[in-house]
């Protein structure tokens, strides 16, 4: 008999991120209003070229969360700032996590 995993089973999360590529250190943490909502700010040392600074905002994102990056993947956004970030089985406290990021920029 198969077993219900629903339960157990946590959907994927999508978090909005700006990239500012090309910082002088990798950093999460702030606001920005961006089309797809309240992004996350994610500025990263890797200059926009040939998918550099998304590779490096996906690491720093998972990091930040403290999470896998194999879990962190890009949903939309390859070749702008805007970006959506795929979460794979997010943690509970992923809203948590997001709003304490948020937060530190002010």
């Amino acid at each position: 008999m198969a077993r219900d995993r629903s339960s157990s089973v946590t959907e994927p999360a999508v978090v909005a991120v700006r990239v500012k590529p090309g910082a002088g250190r990798t950093r999460v943490g702030g606001a920005y209003p961006g089309p797809h909502g309240i992004a996350l700010i994610v500025a990263v040392q890797a200059p926009a070229v040939d998918g550099r600074a998304t590779e490096a905002a996906r690491r720093a994102l998972a990091d930040a969360l403290s999470l896998p990056a194999a879990s962190v993947s890009l949903r939309t956004g390859p070749a702008s700032r805007d970006k959506l970030f795929l979460i794979e089985a997010p943690p509970a406290d992923l809203a948590a996590r997001l709003t304490a990021l948020h937060e530190a920029g002010r």
